[in-house]
């Protein structure tokens, strides 16, 4: 794709801006002081994994709302030197003393049919500390102890909340209403910090310390252990100090399907990246281009889409160590035509079932980094629902996800619950090759948005000729109501929520097609991305930097 045809992109049409551009490096993070501080590692010589730890730290500290290290990571990283691309799956399992049997039988002595969001036994161990030392020990190039330092001086003197932020804390309150040490640590004075307020977190401050001075037995063994296993025991949850000790991250190989002369590459399951890969194989035979960005007949193609995907999605997509998940066969262009065979170009579906190829609401934060090597990381980190489970070990500054409450409690399915299984996720870092180098790197946070948003993002930069900010900056769509993989029933042909300007153009032609629609905003994600031009040297490589406007974000270069 030439910048010809990248500066093409619907001016008038929404609010946008210009790219970053920088040639030496880059971060793009969810919020500025956190992508700042990236770019100060960029500066001192650090990696672009350097850059994102620091920056994911930070993140820990000034959006507790979407991550930090009581949740689990996932990443994506470009190896400039070795030519290649690795994956990392950095989530945490179940614990392993608990079977499926014992916890349907404490649900149903509490008349539960499911894992509620706000319980122990929706906690799994929290795997991203693990992943900061496994992606450092390969690809770091400071010492662990400068890269946290920022994070550590801002948790002790404090930061001002930025708004969206702030937004998303305001209704911490409500939700975690009777979770003590959550109150103590998040909600100073009894509320959530206001736009401009500053926050203080020493015992995250503390806990960053203990982690940088001790390695990972900082965060898996000693005080820190302890006080997760301790907090969830009185509250009736399962994790144990083994548990916790036992875990390693896993490096796995990413999996990719080409469109339109590139290759989207994402992380196999237990994540949700291969939706974004099935519903542009099902979009690849159509010229969503021609049909033009906004238009009801390509919005249509791609909610319908959406819906065939995400009912394979409910089935097959599961932790593969303990689930046959049929990889190969879901991204093959022979089931992608017997599943294509489906969609109606004039009306949409409202019954609609999984295939057979032989397969919720999230916060989470995303980030993406570039050095001055070439090296490229898209990675990605969450809590699961907000702060997630709303238990917050004392005197660690952190709270403990509730990724937990996404496995299934039938045995017969492949996201079932079992002892030391990792349930079902839904956050997913993506990068876009061409000729075999990487030209974007990118992400889209919000659980059951992401794919729907990734293919939003490739499709306006690949079919509508948008650049790295326009295309996060468009006007999106979200389609709710299909099976989930916790059992959640599908609800008819679902509803269509968009935005308003998109509502403007497609909205007649979807609702004269079936769907219902909802406009107004929230809900739609937020993205960040970095787009590597690489010129005809390493010389003459320049990034450029996209961070949407739905996220207090920023894209920051040198």
């Amino acid at each position: 794709m030439t910048e010809d045809r990248r500066a093409v992109a619907d001016r008038g049409a929404f609010a946008t801006r210009s790219p970053v551009l920088a040639r030496h490096g880059m971060v793009a993070a969810s919020q500025p002081l956190a992508a700042q501080i990236g770019l100060q590692v960029l500066r001192e010589g650090g990696s672009a994994v350097d850059a994102a730890l620091a920056t994911n730290a930070a993140l820990g500290l000034t959006e507790p709302t979407g991550c930090g290290v009581g949740g689990d990571l996932f990443a994506i990283v470009w190896d400039e030197a070795r030519q290649e691309l690795v994956g990392l799956n950095g989530s945490g399992a179940s614990p392993a003393n608990l079977s499926l049997a014992a916890l349907r039988e404490r649900l149903s002595d509490e008349g539960l049919d499911h894992i509620p969001l706000r319980s122990a036994l929706s906690v799994s161990v929290p795997g991203c500390v693990d992943g900061w030392f496994t992606l450092h020990e390969r690809y770091g190039r400071l010492p662990l102890h400068r890269l946290l330092a920022p994070a550590i001086e801002a948790a002790r003197e404090g930061f001002p909340v930025t708004r969206v932020i702030a937004s998303d804390w305001s209704r911490a309150p409500e939700v975690y209403a009777g979770f003590e040490t959550f109150a103590e640590t998040f909600l100073p004075g009894g509320r959530a910090p206001l736009e401009g307020e500053l926050f203080r977190n020493p015992d995250l401050a503390d806990t960053y310390e203990r982690i940088a001075r001790e390695g990972r037995d900082g965060f898996y063994a000693g005080p820190v252990a302890a006080a997760v296993v301790d907090t969830l025991e009185r509250a009736g949850g399962a994790l144990a100090l083994e548990d916790l000790a036992a875990h390693r991250s896993e490096w796995v190989d990413p999996v990719s399907v080409d469109y339109r002369g590139h290759e989207l590459w994402e992380l196999p399951p237990s994540g949700q990246g291969l939706a974004a890969l099935q519903m542009l194989r099902l979009l690849e035979p159509h010229d969503l281009g021609t049909l033009g960005f906004g238009s009801a007949e390509a919005t249509h193609l791609m909610l319908e889409a959406k819906k065939l995907v995400y009912e394979d999605r409910a089935r097959f997509y599961a932790d593969p160590a303990m689930a046959d998940v049929p990889v190969t066969a879901l991204l093959s262009r022979a089931y992608a035509a017997e599943r294509g065979a489906l969609l109606d170009a004039e009306r949409a579906a409202t019954d609609v079932g999984h295939g057979d190829p032989v397969l919720h609401d999230g916060d989470t934060v995303y980030l993406t980094a570039a050095d001055a090597q070439g090296n490229v990381v898209s990675w990605i980190q969450s809590n699961y629902t907000g702060f997630g489970s709303g238990f917050v070990p004392p005197g660690t500054g952190f709270g403990l996800q509730n990724r937990g409450n996404l496995f299934h409690l039938d045995p017969t399915h492949r996201n079932a619950f079992a002892p030391g299984k990792r349930p079902f996720h839904t956050i997913i870092p993506a990068m876009l090759t061409e000729d075999g180098r990487p030209v974007l790197s990118f992400g889209v946070m919000g659980g059951a948005m992401q794919p729907q948003g990734h293919v939003q993002i490739v499709t306006n930069m690949l079919d509508f000729g948008m650049d790295v900010q326009a295309a996060g900056d468009a006007p999106r769509w979200r389609h709710e109501g299909s099976s989930q993989p916790t059992g959640a029933a599908r609800q008819g042909a679902g509803v269509v929520y968009v935005e308003a300007p998109l509502a403007a153009t497609a909205g007649a032609g979807l609702s004269a097609r079936g769907h219902e629609l909802s406009v107004g905003p929230g809900g739609f994600g937020g993205y960040q991305g970095i787009w590597i031009d690489h010129g005809g040297d390493p010389g003459a490589r320049v990034y450029r930097g996209g961070s949407e406007s739905r996220k207090d974000g920023a894209a920051v270069g040198s």
